[in-house]
């Protein structure tokens, strides 16, 4: 950690979040004030102690009140926009959070005399998807742009990390479900990302080293599919739970029923971004827009998984030694 600061001041968007956090430290550990713009300040103040005494401060923002936003950025030196949700609930909509949100912070940097900020979107992103979080996240990158286009866009695979919503949310379902759902079959491809090497990568935006106005893709060193991501899970948590494809259709119509019901492990357009590929476009390795082409090794998920996951395990962590 950095016992002095370098005097400049950036606001985060969503850093008491999954991702949010660990920008927030990455930035700390540099010497950044950090001014971190939550919806529940009084929720995020386990983020102070990743920092020195006063470098990191909570305000209370939310996307939908414009003059929140306006607040949170005055005087800032740069601006990291790292608010995302996988599924609408209540007022917190695709619209509201990804299509608008963005564009409503860009407004805001510019007012304060920003020349660009830092948007975190996600592989994916695609107007014309079928999927209604695609098509936000593809909203939001234009509204970024077309404010502020020497603004720079990264777009993660499915992100891992100790509070990660996907390799814990299927190592919870190990312990009680007797088999484990493969939707679509399993196929569709990731490039797990973990989610200090995305912090990492916002951290250097921050710094200067990554070209404005480009899109960067964010992904691992390894391709995996959905039937790989879950078959390490169960090596990682010791556990044999059968492996059950579920066509499209099928889940499709289950996650029309499970997302009537809050916290829904499925809803149907979760389903429908399973139907294409989440991985880096070979233009983008062309390009050097990925974590290699920064000069960041990204880490795998065998080398990660086994530090978060073994508390899924029968006996918890105590099982971590055990050979058999």
């Amino acid at each position: 950690m950095s016992t002095s600061l370098n005097g400049k001041l950036v606001t985060v968007f969503g850093g008491s979040g999954f991702l949010g956090r660990h920008i927030v430290q990455a930035l700390a550990k540099r010497g950044y004030r950090v001014r971190v713009a939550v919806r529940r300040p009084d929720l995020a103040t386990h983020l102070q102690p990743l920092g020195v005494p006063g470098q990191i401060m909570p305000i209370q923002a939310n996307l939908r009140y414009r003059w929140s936003v306006d607040r949170a950025v005055i005087g800032a030196d740069a601006v990291v926009n790292a608010v995302g949700i996988l599924s609408p609930s209540g007022k917190q909509s695709f619209d509201a959070v990804q299509s608008f949100g963005p564009r409503a912070i860009a407004e805001a940097a510019r007012a304060a005399g920003l020349s660009g900020i830092t948007h975190i979107s996600a592989i994916g992103a695609d107007a014309d998807s079928g999927s209604a979080y695609a098509r936000s996240k593809a909203t939001g990158e234009a509204g970024v742009l077309e404010t502020l286009p020497d603004s720079i866009i990264l777009r993660p695979s499915i992100v891992f990390g100790p509070e990660d919503d996907f390799f814990n949310q299927f190592a919870n379902m190990a312990r009680i479900a007797p088999v484990l759902p493969l939707i679509g079959g399993g196929e569709t491809k990731f490039q797990p990302v973990y989610v200090c090497d995305v912090a990492e990568a916002v951290a250097q935006s921050v710094d200067g080293k990554l070209k404005s106005g480009e899109v960067y893709e964010i992904g691992g060193p390894e391709v995996k599919s959905f039937r790989d991501c879950i078959e390490e899970v169960l090596e990682v948590t010791r556990r044999s739970r059968p492996l059950l494809p579920i066509p499209f259709p099928v889940a499709s119509m289950m996650g029309k029923v499970l997302q009537l019901f809050p916290g829904a492990p499925l809803t149907s357009d979760q389903v429908e971004l399973l139907k294409s590929d989440n991985v880096v476009s070979d233009a983008a390795k062309a390009d050097g827009r990925t974590l290699e082409g920064m000069g960041i090794s990204a880490s795998t998920i065998e080398a990660v998984l086994p530090t978060y996951l073994e508390r899924f395990r029968e006996h918890g962590q105590y099982d971590a030694h055990r050979t058999t």
